[in-house]
């Protein structure tokens, strides 16, 4: 095989795979699809040219190969044009592109004849080269007119709207006027078309320029212009100092060393070759650090000051304060045009934006064209989010301009964001930083992004240890203000006797006023005297009315605190019902809902504690009355009313002589359901309903989270019986309890 076919054979393959894989990457992109296009055309040009420097003594075959190249080389200008219009998002008049394609076309055709390429030529040192023809000069001129055209796009979007574009757009452009620059060393292959003998390494600089296109397009975050081009420089002089001067021993030197040697006069360049290719690697790498802190130096600083903060933060407990101190310090040091932290709330529904700092204004369109700014959204993110869900899904930071989902650049762009970070915890999405771009116009490094990352999951466990810390004083208040209530409730029995004691010399007090106001003799009072002696009289009676309404709270208090010295019986429904109702209309306004009995007056009794159940009542009825209450207030429903139902499970089955019978479970139990109309729970709160100190209560008398637990423990502990509930967000509650019925507590000896 000719060693000078070797070069172009690889590229054409390397190519054809880059291209296969960019378009399988993302099959649906436009951009994928003509990138792909431009990878192809190269693939047929350098294969087919590697076949015309691989053919020995046959003209024919030799021209075939050379005109099989060119059917790929004539599309390159047209898919090139094509794809720069989509990657800056241009519209150009459609007679623009279909003229393109039309000469492209025409030039397909005209390839296989001698008016483009007449003939072979053999004589070069590399093997054969195809000749031009007369119209070939034509294809010459459009080639490098649609290319000067691309150039000039790239600098006039660059030059006059850098202001209007993000930092990653403008080192995208960078890299393809860097890839341009590269192409244009392929001029250098017309020349042996008309005689001049130059080797043709354009295939070189074309798959150089590819190269530059597709590290623009897909992985231009990864690196700085400007660094690239540093490292390729210092790589190029090193490895030029590394083989340059043993070659230039073995050139210049040689007669010296033949004197010297002798035969063996190669040794002495081999030598040098062998040490500097030793020494050359780490001339490298310290030349390239040392270059790097230079270039870098203020990107180190703000990623050293971004790292002592991410290591401190977790000692803050307060949340508030932990997050503007947060936007405060990256905003500072690195000096970006918006920062927003956005966290999951409470019910894991949304993510709310808690911490922002800076404007953070972005283009409308989504390549930066210029048509205009907007202010980012800082309203709710719903965890099903495609944002979200790809953070959920990648578990790393995104970037702005990722070609491979357009609804993630429209959501980024409408958030203000060039990065979104996540911040994760045991594979949970706690939140995320979004990012805007730097003042500065730099792009985020691979660097940038690893702090980011550390700083974002320090975050989410200094939040997570933040929470932790509220809910431990929150539980630790609670559980002091359910010792209080137990201390009520121990002291109630005294307090009950002082208060009745006072009760009592009021009404024997407002006693005898009465009797000596109705024996006194009127008949010779004024009738001002009159007036006043009615007015007593009546100030009286209320007191004395008050002075019974309060021995009746009282005795309630008493009913609902005291231990009941009984013990286990048989009670009604609706005498737990009443009592319960006699205690609970202290605490709220039963005159705002309506309460149905739907079940009948001959039900089984129950086996149980008065005390306990009437605990029992006494919170469902509470909690429904609180549900109903945010209900009301949330929606705003025209006509709505609070209803809190209570009935029995199939109550109404009338048995063979039409009485009414009762559905009981195997183990001796009916159902009892207490109904509300109220908000509902959400359905991530059902399984921490029943746990201590969880409340869903949003009034300002919130719960102590310790009613349905007590409730629970009541019902099955004490009763051996059981509680579910079944309940819709927005439409209300069930709950249903299952207790000892009479029939069965009678047979086994219970009273």
């Amino acid at each position: 095989m000719n060693v000078f076919a070797i070069g172009p054979f690889v590229v054409s393959w390397l190519t054809l795979f880059f291209g296969a894989f960019v378009y399988f990457k993302n099959r649906k992109a436009k951009l994928n699809k003509v990138f792909s296009l431009i990878c192809l055309s190269l693939f047929v040009w350098a294969f087919g040219y590697s076949q015309m420097y691989n053919t020995k003594g046959d003209d024919a075959a030799a021209l075939f190969w050379a005109r099989f190249g060119y059917c790929g080389a004539v599309f390159i200008p047209v898919f090139v044009w094509h794809y720069i219009t989509i990657f800056l998002d241009i519209s150009f008049q459609k007679w623009v592109m279909r003229v393109l394609y039309f000469l492209s076309l025409l030039f397909f055709l005209i390839s296989r004849t001698n008016l483009f390429l007449y003939s072979v030529r053999k004589a070069y040192f590399w093997g054969y080269y195809p000749q031009a023809g007369t119209v070939y000069i034509f294809f010459v001129l459009f080639f490098t007119l649609v290319f000067a055209s691309v150039v000039a796009v790239l600098y006039y979007r660059l030059r006059h709207k850098k202001e209007k574009l993000l930092s990653n757009e403008v080192n995208r452009i960078k890299y393809l006027l860097g890839g341009f620059a590269i192409a244009s060393t392929s001029l250098v292959d017309y020349l042996p078309n008309y005689g001049i003998e130059i080797y043709p390494w354009g295939y070189l600089s074309a798959f150089g320029w590819l190269f530059c296109m597709w590290w623009a397009t897909f992985k231009y975050r990864l690196m700085d212009i400007r660094l690239a081009l540093t490292r390729v420089s210092i790589f190029v002089a090193v490895y030029t100092f590394v083989l340059g001067i043993p070659f230039a021993l073995g050139i210049w030197a040689r007669p010296a060393l033949s004197w010297i040697a002798g035969g063996n006069w190669w040794l002495l360049p081999m030598v040098v070759m062998a040490a500097l290719a030793l020494t050359g690697p780490f001339v490298y790498i310290h030349l390239d650090k040392k270059t790097e802190e230079r270039l870098l130096k203020e990107q180190r600083r703000y990623q050293n000051t971004l790292k002592q903060a991410s290591i401190g933060m977790t000692m803050i407990r307060d949340i508030k304060k932990l997050l503007n101190l947060i936007v405060h310090i990256v905003s500072r040091s690195v000096r970006i045009s918006y920062i927003g932290i956005y966290l999951l709330d409470k019910e894991n529904i949304v993510y709310n934006l808690e911490a922002s700092r800076g404007e953070g204004s972005k283009p409308v369109s989504k390549l930066g064209s210029g048509l205009g700014y907007r202010k980012p959204n800082h309203g709710p993110l719903a965890s099903g989010n495609f944002l979200v869900q790809q953070l959920i899904a990648r578990k790393e930071p995104l970037l702005l301009g990722e070609e491979d989902a357009e609804g993630l650049k429209i959501e980024m762009t409408a958030l203000g964001a060039s990065v979104v970070v996540p911040s994760l915890i045991r594979e949970r999405l706690l939140g995320f930083m979004v990012l805007g771009d730097k003042r500065s116009g730099e792009i985020y490094t691979k660097d940038d992004l690893r702090v980011f990352t550390v700083l974002a999951n320090q975050f989410a466990l200094a939040i997570e240890n933040a929470r932790f810390f509220a809910e431990s004083q929150e539980m630790q208040e609670q559980i002091a203000q359910a010792e209080k209530m137990a201390t009520v409730g121990t002291m109630a029995d005294g307090l009950s006797h002082q208060i009745n004691n006072r009760f009592h010399a009021l009404s024997l007090i407002s006693g005898d006023s009465l009797d000596t106001i109705n024996i006194t003799d009127t008949s010779d009072f004024v009738p001002d005297q009159k007036a006043l002696w009615e007015e007593l009289k009546y100030a009286f009676l209320r007191i004395q009315d008050n002075v019974m309404q309060g021995a009746e709270v009282v005795k309630g208090m008493l009913k609902y605190t005291r231990k009941s010295d009984s013990g286990f019986g048989l009670v009604s429904l609706d005498e737990i019902l009443n009592s319960t109702l006699d205690m609970v209309k202290y605490k709220i306004k039963l005159s705002e809902i309506d309460i149905i009995r739907d079940y009948p007056k001959d039900i089984p009794r129950i086996y149980g504690n008065l005390t306990q159940l009437q605990e029992v009542f006494f919170n469902l009825i509470d909690n429904a009355y609180d549900a109903m209450m945010e209900r009301k207030q949330a929606f705003k429903e025209p006509g709505y009313r609070g209803t809190i139902r209570v009935y029995t499970e199939d109550t109404h089955k009338p048995d063979g002589d039409g009485a009414a019978s009762y559905s009981r479970s195997h183990n001796g139990t009916f159902k009892i359901k207490v109904e509300d109309n109220g908000i509902g729970v959400k359905p991530e709160d059902f399984k921490k309903l029943f746990t201590p100190f969880f409340t869903t209560k949003v009034s300002s008398h919130k719960g102590t989270g310790l009613g349905l637990y007590v409730l629970k423990k009541i019902i099955a502990d004490n009763h051996k019986g059981r509680v579910s509930l079944e309940s819709n967000y927005r439409q209300g509650t069930t709950f249903c309890l299952e207790l000892p019925a009479e029939k069965e507590a009678l047979n086994s000896g219970g009273v």
